[in-house]
């Protein structure tokens, strides 16, 4: 599958998903006018990986630095699909990288995780 890369803006993130490399990543600030549109074909390409996926590990790494409520809602919609692959026997796993000064940052990854039983989410500081 062609790997997905998105250059960050000054209100979107940097999207590096590649199955060949095993590098799946959302870095960077996430305010974009229309969040559902932005992130469009990031579900898409996103969906049908993992419905592929086999037995690799998959490993989403988020490091953001902010985000708006609608660019949240679309972060949800990502951890869900997620979740439903992991339910299904995916090896799936998120880390979620922050800066140790950045308490928004930090609550909004223990938010995330609390709404998640099954996807393993870890909260790493850096």
């Amino acid at each position: 599958m062609e790997k997905l890369v998105i250059e960050q803006t000054q209100s979107t993130p940097y999207i590096l998903f590649s199955g060949e490399d095993q590098r799946f990543m959302i870095k960077g600030e996430s305010f974009p006018e229309n969040a559902a549109k932005f992130y469009a074909p990031v579900l898409e390409w996103l969906k049908k990986y993992v419905e592929a996926l086999c037995m690799e590990q998959m490993v989403l790494e988020f490091e953001i630095v902010y985000f708006n409520s609608s660019t949240s809602k679309v972060f949800m919609t990502i951890l869900d699909l997620l979740q439903v692959q992991v339910e299904l026997g995916k090896r799936i796993s998120v880390l979620w990288r922050c800066d140790e000064e950045n308490e928004t940052a930090i609550e909004c990854g223990e938010e995330f995780k609390e709404d998640l039983d099954k996807l393993p989410f870890e909260i790493v500081l850096i």
